[in-house]
């Protein structure tokens, strides 16, 4: 499925809300070879001695972040299809071997730039929260945020979303969706506080919003529509939540 860029409407007035801003990592560099032949639990000079388990683990986490970020890269140019294990190796700089010790499947690294989308939103939450003065007004700000976001990389877009739905592993994306919305329409609630039917109300609007994004990318809907479907949305199912 191709995305119908066109059709894609989203204005760009909120940098705050960029869920999908990833640098392209350049191609294999000599650390990237020597470092990483040695897998994720190797060890290289650095990580001997006093500290040696802080460097790796450092070193650990900056090169799994490599490989997400390339891994991103692709799929924002060619959607999943682009996202050849071994392409995405070569991009991060990283050994084939090490990149199936940190990702065995091509969905479990779907799955992670999932997270990162998430961790992106998240942080702009924290840098500004939203102001609205109802429990659905600021359910809508944080989905129509996460949408601007989302649209500036259709074809990432579009491959998440269908990942979701397709998906052979499980994905944090409903649940932390799910949570991101209880904690800003419920003052901080989280989802071992919230009651069921609270968890249910909150993650049925997060099903709607991935729905409505579906069909966006579908050519169906445009950026003013979704609002429009999200609000009524969160006004019948988040009045009263808090």
């Amino acid at each position: 499925m191709r995305t119908p860029h066109a059709a894609v409407t989203a204005p760009s007035v909120d940098t705050e809300g960029t869920m999908v801003s990833h640098p392209t990592p350049g191609g294999p560099t000599a650390e990237g070879q020597g470092a990483d032949a040695q897998g994720a639990g190797g060890q290289g000079a650095g990580g001997q001695g006093a500290g040696g388990h802080s460097v790796r683990t450092r070193s650990q986490h900056q090169r799994r972040k490599r490989i997400v970020q390339a891994a991103a890269a692709l799929a924002s140019r060619g959607g999943v299809e682009a996202m050849q294990m071994r392409t995405v190796a070569e991009r991060a700089g990283v050994a084939l071997g090490t990149l199936y010790r940190y990702f065995p499947s091509k969905m479990d690294l779907v799955v992670a730039v999932v997270g990162e989308e998430i961790d992106l939103l998240e942080s702009s939450i924290e840098r500004r929260p939203p102001s609205a003065s109802t429990p659905a007004g600021r359910a809508v700000d944080v989905l129509m945020r996460a949408t601007r976001g989302l649209m500036r990389e259709p074809e990432l877009a579009d491959a998440l979303i269908r990942s979701l739905i397709l998906a052979e592993v499980e994905t944090p994306f409903g649940d932390r969706m799910t949570g991101l919305l209880l904690r800003v329409s419920a003052a901080g609630l989280t989802r071992d506080q919230a009651t069921e039917e609270q968890v249910a109300l909150a993650g049925s609007l997060s099903s709607i919003w991935v729905q409505e994004l579906l069909e966006m990318l579908r050519g169906r809907r445009t950026y003013d529509q979704i609002q429009r479907r999200i609000e009524i949305a969160a006004d019948r199912l988040l009045t009263g939540i808090a």
